[in-house]
């Protein structure tokens, strides 16, 4: 009987095995059989509320900063073609018809005061005769511009709504390098879109973008249209205003460039008060102090009064603040207001910073000496439109 017992069990687990095979791989054969799911109560994980995502998701920060960020459309008006057969019906027969031909620009900006400020990019809407915003919530308004800065391509909107979502400024002297950071903005004029990346670096300058650079270099994606749109941590707040990328191609290679928001809220300061960004000039022509200029003008590079910093002078405006201080062509500037200057990018910032028509001390180095002139800065003259 046991003999019996055993055939039959292996029997028995013979034929499951088969059947189980073939319920996997040919499930087709045993279409005439109850489906080996039914009757089966399967388990499915609950939806997922908002306040509790999967561990890493950054959707919190996207839907906090995403209201406050809005979609710039800009137009020119209809060019003028003073060519004298502009009007003969020929001409504009084989030639088409000039007064036809407009321009338009699309970009971002950031929503940054119950009031209705906006935070965008100077390039985006240069020499626009029409601004429109447009909101998240398919809200949508003309915008006026309250002031430029051309020399940080930054501007400053203003629109006549009410119950405006504001992104929450943050600070920057918070963030580092390998930070989690978020892009917001309406790339190729798709619609608002929010791509991931970290910080890649800090305080980039000489990149011949703007006048002053003190750029956030991020690899998070930014494209064509995301140009003043918004820069955010992993809380939501505003810490940069996406401006330039590097790219051969033109589209994103993950060298993404934004504005400090700590530069944006000092230019937005002044705009606010002034109209205009106010800062100080002395008229001088630098370039950066190599090795090799350095051996020339005999800098001590070794001992206790070692200066291992500082920026020539090759050119001075004639009867400009320099001039009228004693400042020379061959000179090296070594400090401005008792502050070191390491580069050019140090002391256009630091010159920037000077109270025009305020007495600023500038130390310099000049025939083996050195010397403390006493300069009076200028206002910075208005920057000239820069070809990007």
């Amino acid at each position: 009987m046991k003999r019996y017992w055993l055939l039959f069990s292996q029997w028995v687990t013979v034929l499951l095995a088969i059947w189980f095979v073939v319920a996997t791989l040919q499930p087709q054969w045993l279409s005439g059989y109850p489906s080996a799911m039914q009757g089966m109560t399967l388990l499915q994980a609950p939806p997922s509320s908002s306040g509790n995502r999967p561990a890493g998701s950054l959707s919190a920060p996207a839907q906090k900063a995403s209201p406050a960020v809005v979609s710039i459309n800009t137009s020119k008006g209809k060019r003028k073609d003073n060519n004298p057969l502009a009007q003969d019906p020929w001409f504009r027969f084989f030639y088409g018809d000039p007064d036809e031909q407009n321009t338009a620009g699309l970009g971002s900006g950031v929503i940054v005061s119950p009031e209705g400020h906006i935070l965008t990019n100077n390039h985006v809407i240069e020499d626009a005769d029409d601004i429109e915003v447009v909101l998240s919530d398919g809200r949508k308004t003309m915008a006026k511009v309250i002031g430029t800065d051309p020399d940080t391509d930054l501007a400053l909107l203003q629109i006549p709504l009410k119950n405006l979502p504001v992104i929450v400024l943050g600070q920057t002297t918070d963030m580092q390098v390998g930070d989690v950071m978020l892009a917001i903005g309406n790339p190729f004029g798709v619609g608002q879109t929010v791509t991931s990346g970290i910080v890649s670096a800090l305080g980039r300058n000489q990149l011949g973008i703007n006048t002053f650079e003190n750029f956030i270099q991020t690899d998070a994606a930014i494209n064509p249209g995301n140009s003043g749109g918004a820069l955010v941590d992993v809380n939501g707040h505003l810490m940069g205003i996406n401006t330039a990328i590097y790219s051969r191609s033109g589209g994103n290679m993950g060298i993404g460039f934004a504005i400090p928001i700590s530069t944006a809220k000092q230019v937005m300061q002044d705009l606010l008060k002034n109209g205009k960004v106010i800062r100080g000039w002395i008229g001088v022509e630098p370039q950066e102090l190599s090795a090799e200029l350095a051996e020339s003008f005999k800098l001590p590079l070794t001992g206790p009064n070692a200066l291992r910093s500082g920026v020539v002078i090759s050119g001075v405006l004639q009867n400009g603040p320099a001039a009228k201080a004693g400042i020379r062509p061959g000179d090296v500037i070594l400090q401005v207001d008792q502050q070191s200057v390491g580069n050019v990018s140090e002391l256009l910032h630091q010159v920037a910073s000077l109270k025009p028509g305020a007495p600023a001390q500038v130390r310099v180095w000049r025939q083996q000496t050195e010397m403390n002139l006493q300069l009076i800065p200028a206002e910075r003259p208005a920057a000239k439109t820069q070809q990007r």
